[in-house]
C-alpha cells in the first residue's frame, strides 16, 4: 500500500534530526520538497542519496494530480519543508488531504516546529494557546488584530524580518502600549535570541537593532479580570 510521510526537517541546528526521519529519509522511494537545494544540502549532510522533486506554494495546485499519482506508484514517499513540519505555514495540507481522498495511507513524524519551543520558553502560559502563523498581509490583517486582542490565550504569530517592527506597531495600538510580548529569533542557531517586555520597548529595540533570521511573536494574553 502506498503511503505518504511527513518528515519535519531541523529548524536550523541540523543536529535536531531525529533517528527516526533518518531512517525514513533512507528508505523512501521518492521525497517532495519545498525548495530541492535546501532539502538536498540536509540529505547530503546525511549521507543520503534520493531523488528529490519540488512541491512548494508556488506549483502545489498545478502539479497536485500528478503528485498524487506518483505516490500512487511508489511504496513510500516523504514531504519535508526547508525546516519544520511540513503543513504548519509551509505547502502540504493539499496534498494531504489528496492523499486521504484517493485512500492513501498518510503520516507524519514527530519533530522540529518553531512554534513550541518558541512558546515554552517565552514565560507565558502554554497550556492554552493560539497560534495564528503569518497574519494576512493586507485584506483581513486589521480585522484579525482587533479579534486577537480580545483573545484570554496566549497568541503565536511568525513574522519575517523585515515586517517585524511594523507588526510590533501595530500590536501596540491594538493590543496596548503595555501588553507583553517575547520576540524569539533563530531557534536552535548559534545567534538565538529572546526579547521580553512591553510591545512598546520591544520594538523600540528592534528598530535600533534591525533584525535578522526567522522570527517567532509571542503576545499574552487579554487579562481575563
Amino acid at each position: 500500500m502506498p503511503e505518504l510521510i511527513l518528515v519535519p526537517t531541523p529548524i536550523g541546528n541540523l543536529d535536531d534530526i531525529t533517528l527516526r526521519a533518518i531512517k525514513v529519509l533512507q528508505s523512501a522511494d521518492l521525497i517532495f520538497a519545498e525548495d530541492t537545494r535546501v532539502t538536498k544540502k540536509l540529505l547530503n549532510h546525511l549521507g543520503i542519496q534520493k531523488m528529490v522533486m519540488p512541491f512548494h506554494a508556488h506549483n502545489e495546485h498545478k502539479v497536485l494530480g500528478s503528485v498524487v499519482d506518483k505516490i500512487k506508484s511508489n511504496e513510500t514517499t516523504v514531504l519535508v519543508s526547508d525546516a519544520g513540519t511540513p503543513a504548519i505555514s509551509d505547502p502540504g495540507f493539499l496534498l494531504v488531504r489528496a492523499a486521504i481522498e484517493e485512500g492513501i495511507k498518510v503520516s507524519c513524524l514527530p519533530g522540529p516546529t518553531a512554534l513550541i519551543p518558541a512558546l515554552v520558553a517565552s514565560g507565558f502560559p502554554c497550556d492554552r494557546f493560539c497560534f495564528e502563523g503569518f497574519l494576512p498581509h493586507k485584506k483581513g490583517r486589521q480585522t484579525k488584530l482587533i479579534q486577537l486582542a480580545q483573545e484570554e490565550r496566549t497568541v503565536v504569530l511568525y513574522e519575517s524580518p523585515h515586517r517585524l517592527t511594523k507588526c510590533l506597531g501595530q500590536i501596540e495600538e491594538f493590543f496596548g502600549a503595555e501588553r507583553r510580548v517575547c520576540v524569539v529569533r533563530e531557534l536552535s542557531k548559534i545567534y538565538e535570541e529572546y526579547k521580553r517586555g512591553p510591545v512598546t520597548e520591544v520594538k523600540k529595540w528592534y528598530e535600533d537593532h534591525p533584525p535578522k533570521g526567522e522570527i517567532v511573536i509571542i503576545i499574552e494574553g487579554k487579562d481575563e479580570k
